[in-house]
């Protein structure tokens, strides 16, 4: 039996606010198989980045987690201590941040951090800055001994972004998690650094998990997709199904946001009207309820069920039943 890399459990997490505990993720379920690449999608504030901060245990001090695991090989990291769960980070999973300019130390060289980063490997430093060399080339960087000896802010975007998929790799970790991997980059940049992801793939013998709002790149990349809104997975699926046969309103909602499928241009790209709802207080029912345009009274006052449909494909929603 193949067991996951890694698996969410029934995660909740909340933040402390001024207002009382944000109900960040809400009884979260996620699996990751190796060799896969999985795509979680959503819009900004629906708790992506705080699932992907929970999965290498780097939550900030005002987080808490109130229940469920987060198991990578079976070993749930919730329940190590701060040295246990340093000792994975690197080793057993990797984090390509959302921005890399504020992901290294701005008055260290690229290279005296890259070499850092190896610590753990208890080898020479001469050992691990030839590593780490190697690795700037394998992502694209020539001269790597030119990189390693200039600053932070000394790179362009794409410099940065490639140094920082560098770094996550350095270690081989079995669980790379991609936050955001194209967000500050240009469309030119943007298709390099895709590629980039793609190479690396077929070189991965883990499984890559791709956070991202943009629709784009989860179909480059991804062989399975969970979409994420108000902290909760609303459809899990092939992206085959997710492109060609949405089933929650929620999805097809952002799928007919993208420009992609406009057919003649328009002055006004379209949205989804309404916001997402306050996760202090939580609303009864489905969560999109208010912004959904198929939504009934069963809506707003039931929680709705997890729909199995065939394979793989799964759906939170009353009126996919109908």
């Amino acid at each position: 039996m193949i067991v996951p890399l890694l698996e969410v459990r029934d995660l909740r997490l909340s933040y402390a606010t001024d207002r009382g505990e944000m109900q960040a993720i809400r009884g979260l379920n996620l699996q990751a198989m190796p060799g896969e690449v999985i795509g979680i999608v959503g819009e900004s504030g629906c708790g992506k980045s705080s699932l992907a901060l929970a999965m290498i245990a780097l939550l900030s001090a005002n987080a808490r987690v109130t229940s469920g695991e987060i198991r990578i090989k079976g070993r749930d990291i919730l329940g190590l201590s701060d040295a246990g769960r340093r000792a994975i980070r690197g080793r057993d999973i990797g984090m390509i941040f959302q921005d890399p300019m504020t992901a290294f130390n701005p008055v260290l060289t690229i290279g005296r951090q890259l070499i850092d980063f190896q610590h753990s490997l208890k080898i020479s430093v001469s050992e691990c800055r030839a590593r780490a060399a190697a690795m700037l080339i394998r992502v694209g960087l020539p001269n790597p001994e030119g990189i390693m000896s200039r600053f932070v802010h000394e790179l362009s975007g794409g410099m940065r972004q490639r140094v920082g998929i560098a770094a996550a790799l350095l270690m081989r970790p079995e669980v790379l998690v991609a936050d955001e991997p194209t967000t500050a980059l240009d469309v030119t940049m943007e298709a390099q650094i895709i590629h980039l992801l793609r190479e690396l793939r077929h070189d991965h013998n883990g499984t890559i998990i791709v956070v991202t709002h943009h629709l784009g790149v989860i179909g480059e990349l991804c062989d399975r997709v969970y979409v994420m809104y108000a902290g909760e997975v609303v459809e899990e699926a092939t992206v085959d199904d997710i492109y060609h046969s949405p089933r929650h309103p929620y999805t097809k909602a952002l799928i007919n946001c993208d420009p992609a499928h406009l057919d003649e241009p328009v002055r006004s790209l379209p949205t989804i009207p309404g916001r997402l709802p306050d996760l202090v207080s939580p609303p009864k029912g489905c969560s999109f309820a208010a912004r959904c345009p198929i939504a009934t009274s069963k809506c707003v006052e039931i929680d709705p069920p997890r729909v199995a449909l065939s394979g793989n494909h799964a759906v939170l929603c009353h009126e996919v039943m109908n």
